[in-house]
């Protein structure tokens, strides 16, 4: 990792926590993390934003939405804006995860949320990351270049530091299966020389995301490129996830 890009670790809790749960788990928490070098920050579901910012306020932990939508306001049903989640506590989002992507949303809405949030001087988590056929057909750094500069694309090139990477291998998350710290290094490295083609990559975090556990933690961190992780599971425990975060 270059000296000046400090390693960031979040979690994603997915479909999990109720407000008064999550209030309890951020308590537990903070204190746990409170000498970390790491930036820490924790995605609740948008109905538990609020509690868990209240919770963290005054500690170094920060709160990101797991998704947000990339229109101001208006006829959308269902959906949440970015002065939404800001007016939360949330100081950031994750979009692209490959389990929305899954549900339909593509590159061009990726790049359209991302740029709402910085709009609104929020912080973006950009996801990509290859599926197990494309990864067995040869495709991983094609598939990678294209999903880097579609979901990137309407970033300039002097926001590269407000923003942050998420490397997800699909076949790795939730399964139990994770990438090797080799095949995580050579696949954030890509990405990183993709980033470098337009923005400046040397300023941008790129995440390693997909069954990150306390057990193989330090030794993913470890390795040159990777700045830090996205955690889904694991992060639920808020010991196992305190393991997480003081390796990186």
């Amino acid at each position: 990792m270059s000296a000046g890009r400090r390693p960031l670790v979040a979690g994603n809790w997915k479909m999990h926590k109720t407000a008064p749960e999550a209030a309890d788990w951020c308590e537990a928490f903070a204190p746990l993390v409170s000498a970390a070098s790491a930036e820490v920050a924790v995605c609740p579901s948008f109905v538990a934003l609020d509690a868990a910012a209240r919770a963290l306020a005054g500690t170094a932990v920060w709160v990101a939405a797991q998704n947000v939508s990339e229109h101001e306001a208006g006829a959308h049903t269902g959906e949440v804006s970015v002065a939404m989640i800001a007016t939360s506590g949330a100081r950031g989002a994750i979009v692209g995860h490959s389990e929305r992507r899954a549900m339909g949303e593509t590159d061009g809405v990726v790049a359209a949320r991302a740029r709402r949030l910085l709009d609104h001087d929020l912080t973006p988590i950009v996801c990509v990351g290859e599926s197990l056929a494309q990864r067995e057909a040869g495709e991983t750094e094609a598939w990678l270049t294209h999903q880097v500069h579609a979901s990137l694309a309407l970033v300039a090139p002097a926001e590269s530091s407000r923003i942050a990477v998420a490397y997800e291998p699909i076949w790795a998350i939730g399964t139990g299966r994770t990438a090797t710290p080799e095949i995580a290094r050579e696949a954030i490295a890509h990405i990183r020389a993709v980033l470098g083609e337009r923005l400046d990559a040397e300023a941008i975090r790129v995440l390693y995301g997909g069954s990150v556990t306390p057990e193989n933690a330090a030794e993913l961190m470890a390795q040159p490129d990777i700045d830090g992780a996205l955690v889904g599971g694991a992060s639920l425990d808020p010991a196992g996830f305190a393991t997480i975060v003081l390796a990186a």
